[in-house]
Parts: C-alpha cells; structure tokens; sequence
C-alpha cells in the first residue's frame, strides 16, 4: 500500500520494494548451524550480503539484484533474484533492520544496515493484540496456503480448531515472542515514526520524530 502510494505522487517517482527474508540464510544452512529455531532473528539473516545490496543501491549501480525468498517453501529460492534499477525510493521491509551493534573499540566503522535509511517507520501494536492476529492468520493459512502440497507447513494442514490454536500459541511463545521482546521491540524508538495499531487494524497512534 505505502509503495501504490508513494508511485501516485504528482512526479510519479520510480518506487521498489525489497524484503529482507531473500537475505535469510537458506534452511541447510541454518540447519547445519542449528537456527532453525531463530529463524528471523538477527543471527538467521546474511547480513553482509544485505549490507552489499544496500550499498550498491546507495552507490547508484544498475542493476542491483536480491534473493527471492518463498513463503510456499519456507526458504530462499536458489537461482532466483529481483532487479532494483535505479529507484527513485527504495522500500526495505524487514524485521531487524533497525537493529544497531556495539561500536568497535578500534574506532573503525561498522555499517548497520539503518545507516542506508533516509527514512523508517515502526508498525507497532500491542503484544496481546499481535497474539491474536498471528493465530488467527496461522488458522486462515491452514486452510488455505497448508494445503497445497509444495508447502514447508503442509503437515498443518489437518488439525482441527483446538490443535491448530495449540500449535500457534506454542510457535508464538517459542520463537516469535522472545524475538519480539528480544530484538525487534527494543529497536522501537530508533524510529523515524512510530505508528501504533489498533484491535481492528486501524493506526490510533501516531509518534514522529522531530525532524
């Protein structure tokens, strides 16, 4: 939507968009390095390859390409990448990305990938709230995209109600809470703005950053 938006502007600007999850590490390798678990946590993502990207783009090479990563298989697709060419604004969607480290005690510069932001936005919502968003979409998926015999969640596909619910609350408590709490949250105020959700989807809060 923010990228339909931004492409209606009254110079009709050249606008792209990039996802960080084409910069996961492919399942074999966060299989073999036991992160399967971590899977969107800071550790799952290359990020040297998505610090290389950011600076081409920044550089104004032509093209520049990203991994494509499928929701279907659950993993990145070898082979397959997207063109950025010269965009006039660039999206990057991503769940870490205003993650910062120590500074180094040599003083020599670290790049962190929200050094590339001219702008960034938080979508922020309760955690109560996004509980129950997640296990109503995990319930939706199943019967829907669970079906399909190509996906990575396939064997989801026939619980019932209460197994369906069972099975989401323990992903959420396991994974996708502690990474919330752990690293995604704690980057919140590093924003640009900050826009806080409703039960209903609907932004009822608003916090920029004085400029």
């Amino acid at each position: 939507m923010l990228q339909a938006s931004l492409a209606r502007w009254p110079n009709v600007p050249k606008v792209d968009l990039v996802t960080t999850d084409g910069f996961l590490y492919p399942n074999a390798v966060l299989a073999g390095e036991n992160l399967m678990e971590k899977k969107g946590f800071p550790e799952s993502y290359d990020i040297t390859a998505l610090l290389r990207f950011l600076t081409d783009i920044k550089a104004g090479r032509r093209p520049v390409r990203a991994p494509v990563y499928s929701h279907l298989v659950y993993d990145v697709l070898p082979n397959h990448w997207v063109e950025v060419d010269r965009p006039d604004i660039l999206i990057v969607e991503g769940l870490n990305v205003l993650q910062a480290g120590r500074p180094p005690k040599d003083g020599k510069a670290i790049p962190f990938v929200s050094d590339f932001f001219d702008f960034s936005i938080y979508l922020d919502a309760d955690e109560d709230m996004l509980f129950g968003w997640y296990v109503d979409r995990f319930l939706t998926l199943r019967g829907t995209a669970f079906r399909d015999p190509k996906s990575y969640f396939h064997r989801y596909s026939q619980l019932s109600d209460d197994e369906a619910k069972e099975v989401a609350a323990s992903i959420w408590n396991r994974i996708n809470l502690v990474n919330l709490r752990e690293n995604i949250l704690p980057t919140r105020q590093r924003a640009d703005l900050i826009l806080k959700k409703g039960p209903s989807h609907l932004i009822d809060q608003v916090a920029l950053r004085r400029l």
